[in-house]
């Protein structure tokens, strides 16, 4: 297996630190407080911070290509022992994160009750949350961004299917073509449609061109087929301009050239300060994506109750919950999802897709 580029760790610490302070803006109420303060600032991170997730998917897609097909063609014989590994890794750390997301909202709606507070869950809430289908059935998430940890899920099994069903062709060809016809269905119609954003289909365009960009940087001819792919991702645009999309093309174009300079990772020693600094951000930031926002919820509860209409005590909550919601991701990553992703798979490195938003 290739060693990984650093442009991957930058992306991931970057996307995560963005969806933290996207979920302060959206949430409140100690964003509210200092809007006035910080002009377009909060509105900006309300309304398009949650574009991170582009990034993760296009990463998420590079990633599992890499692991499961790494030249086109499925390294593995049994499809469902692959998905089950893949919900293994994801919901043990997943579900510890639920019940730490339970008790942060138990506190802070004894300590100041707002909207963006979860109300106490039923069992059907609960069971459907843990289960990762909660959207699919109407149920609320219990946490901010939990929907992306099932989406990834719904992701890497649609892509691992497809793995299966083309490895009956000897070629290495089938299954490059079968993602870019899921791509290109997704570009052109599901992902234009709201109703499908509940299914990986939606998605599908963002996950399938970063699968596709993974190849292209081991095909025989890399450039000729990067750009075959952004032309299909530009057409889409031309009859349906999605910022989201555009996004996703520019991240696949940074991964794809990056790839064909081939900056891998070198040891931690000869690495700088700051390239240390983004392989952690890199590594902690899935545990940060789980435990970020009961974090963010007691800080918010926090201040409001003790400093309600405080600018200043609210504008250091904010920068105070960003720093906490790392440092407990790095807690959580080092004592839950690393204990606990040791044997639930052995396909290295393919959680980067579920580091995400909402």
């Amino acid at each position: 297996m290739p060693a990984r580029l650093p442009v991957i760790d930058a992306l991931k610490g970057i996307g995560s630190q963005l969806i933290v302070l996207h979920h302060l803006a959206f949430y409140g109420p100690m964003s509210d407080v200092v809007s006035p303060f910080l002009g377009g600032v909060v509105g900006w991170l309300s309304a398009n911070g949650r574009i991170a997730v582009q990034v993760f998917l296009v990463m998420g897609g590079y990633m599992a290509a890499r692991a499961l097909a790494p030249h086109g063609r499925a390294n593995f014989e049994s499809p469902l022992s692959v998905m089950i590994r893949r919900y293994k890794r994801l919901s043990i750390p997943y579900a510890i994160a639920i019940g730490v997301a339970i008790v942060a909202a138990a506190l802070a709606r004894h300590w100041a009750d707002f909207d963006s507070t979860p109300a106490k869950p039923s069992l059907y809430q609960l069971f459907a949350n843990l289960l990762m289908v909660q959207n699919i059935v109407g149920q609320d998430s219990l946490s901010a961004g939990l929907w992306y940890v099932a989406i990834d899920l719904q992701l890497y099994c649609g892509l691992t299917a497809l793995l299966w069903l083309a490895s009956c062709q000897s070629g290495q060809w089938l299954a490059p073509m079968l993602v870019v016809i899921g791509m290109t269905a997704s570009l052109f119609y599901f992902n234009r449609a709201a109703a499908f954003d509940i299914w990986g289909i939606y998605f599908f365009g963002s996950y399938g061109l970063g699968a596709l960009t993974w190849w292209a940087t081991t095909s025989k001819r890399p450039i000729t087929m990067a750009t075959l792919i952004a032309m299909i991702v530009t057409l889409a645009l031309i009859l349906d301009f999605r910022t989201r999309i555009a996004v996703a093309l520019a991240v696949a174009a940074l991964l794809f050239a990056s790839s064909m300079v081939r900056p891998l990772q070198g040891s931690e020693a000869s690495q700088t300060g700051v390239e240390r600094f983004f392989a952690w951000l890199g590594r902690i930031s899935y545990s940060v994506f789980l435990v970020h926002y009961p974090i963010c919820l007691l800080a918010n509860a926090g201040v409001t109750r003790f400093f309600a209409d405080n600018h200043l005590a609210n504008g250091l909550g904010l920068i105070l919950a960003l720093i906490a919601s790392t440092l407990a991701g790095a807690a959580f990553h080092r004592h839950v999802e690393l204990r606990f992703s040791v044997g639930a798979s052995r396909l290295p490195a393919e959680n980067a897709a579920a580091t995400a938003i909402r």
